[in-house]
């Protein structure tokens, strides 16, 4: 296994444990087992444990930025803006959904500065379309960092039924365009 893989495979099995058992239930040694490497090797590309999930955190939200906010369609109208949005988001929490579960349904109260950073960084797009769609007067007067919460707290349970189906109910394609609908009725004036 080269170095880059070696770091990717401890990229890997950690967001898969941080899923599965949180981060503070989860040891280095189980990372370095998943990972298929000795404990020794995770320190040499991460500091520590704390280290090795603010790097996973930042890399999955620019991640997630990068596929939202790339050829965005600034000039389009607000409610184009708003499916480009929704549409982009559902896409990668769908391609990613392990890295989605990680990065919204859990507490992240180990974040260092610089994570935190790229975590406002990462919702820039979402102000942006928001600000744009109060400016044309399509949506309430209400913070942007509200909005957007409403419309990620409805993208959030949505995703968690898609994932927690398991023989439940199965979220179609027509179900996510509902939804979208909704969360836009939410905000809307």
């Amino acid at each position: 296994m080269g170095e880059a893989d070696k770091r990717e495979a401890i990229l890997e099995a950690a967001l898969s444990l941080f899923v599965e058992r949180g981060f503070h239930g989860t040891a280095v040694p189980l990372i370095a087992e998943r990972a298929q490497v000795g404990a020794g090797t995770i320190y040499r590309y991460f500091e520590s444990k704390e280290t090795l999930v603010n790097e996973l955190y930042r890399e999955l939200k620019r991640s997630l930025a990068s596929h939202v906010g790339e050829d965005f369609p600034t000039s389009g109208s607000p409610r184009e803006q708003f499916h480009a949005f929704w549409a982009r988001m559902v896409e990668w929490a769908t391609k990613n959904p392990e890295a989605f579960a990680f990065l919204e349904f859990h507490s992240h109260d180990y974040l260092d500065r610089s994570s935190r950073k790229v975590g406002r960084q990462g919702r820039d797009t979402g102000l942006r379309m928001i600000e744009y769609a109060q400016e044309h007067h399509a949506l309430k007067e209400a913070p942007p960092l509200l909005l957007v919460g409403i419309v990620l707290g409805i993208l959030q349970g949505v995703m968690r039924v898609k994932w927690e189906a398991q023989g439940g109910l199965a979220v179609s394609d027509e179900d996510l365009s509902l939804a979208e609908q909704c969360a836009w009725e939410a905000i809307r004036v």
